[in-house]
C-alpha cells in the first residue's frame, strides 16, 4: 500500500479528495437545512443557511475539477479513459449544473419563501448528493 501511495504525486491526490469531500459536506449541509425549512417555514434562517452551504460549494467543486485535471494529465491519461473516470467527469460536469440550478432556486426560496421552490432545492440537492456518493464508490473503487 505504501509503495502504491508513493508513487503517485500527494498534494494533487490530496486537494482533489478533500475538494470532493468538502463539496459532498456542502451538499449535505444545504439537504438537512432545506429539508428543515421546508418543515419549519417561522425559520426563515434555514433557508439563508441552505443557500449559503449551496455557493459555499463553488470553490469546493473548483478546487476538486481543478486537480482532478492536474491528477488525469500526469497519471497520462489522453483519450480511452476507464469506465470510473468518465462516470466520474460525467457527475462532476453534470452536478456543476445541478449545483448552480440549486443555488438558483435557492436564492429565489430566500427571496420569495414560497414552499415550491423549497421542496426543487431539496429535490435537486438529494439528487446531487446521490451522484456524488456514486461518483465516490466508483473513484474508490476503479470500476471496470
Amino acid at each position: 500500500m505504501t509503495l502504491l501511495a508513493s508513487s503517485r504525486p500527494f498534494w494533487p491526490l490530496f486537494l482533489h479528495v478533500l475538494g470532493a469531500m468538502t463539496l459532498f459536506g456542502a451538499i449535505l449541509t444545504a439537504v438537512i437545512t432545506s429539508l428543515a425549512a421546508w418543515r419549519r417555514p417561522d425559520l426563515p434562517f434555514l433557508r439563508k443557511a441552505t443557500f449559503w452551504a449551496l455557493v459555499s460549494g463553488i470553490p469546493d467543486y473548483v478546487v476538486m475539477r481543478v486537480f482532478a485535471e492536474v491528477i488525469r494529465s500526469d497519471e497520462g491519461y489522453k483519450h480511452d479513459l476507464p469506465r470510473w473516470l468518465t462516470l466520474g467527469q460525467s457527475i462532476a460536469d453534470g452536478g456543476l449544473l445541478l449545483l448552480l440550478a440549486g443555488i438558483g432556486a435557492a436564492y429565489w426560496w430566500l427571496q420569495s419563501g414560497k414552499p415550491l421552490a423549497g421542496r426543487i432545492v431539496a429535490a435537486l440537492s438529494s439528487v446531487y448528493l446521490v451522484l456524488l456518493a456514486v461518483a465516490w464508490l466508483a473513484m474508490s473503487g476503479k470500476w471496470g
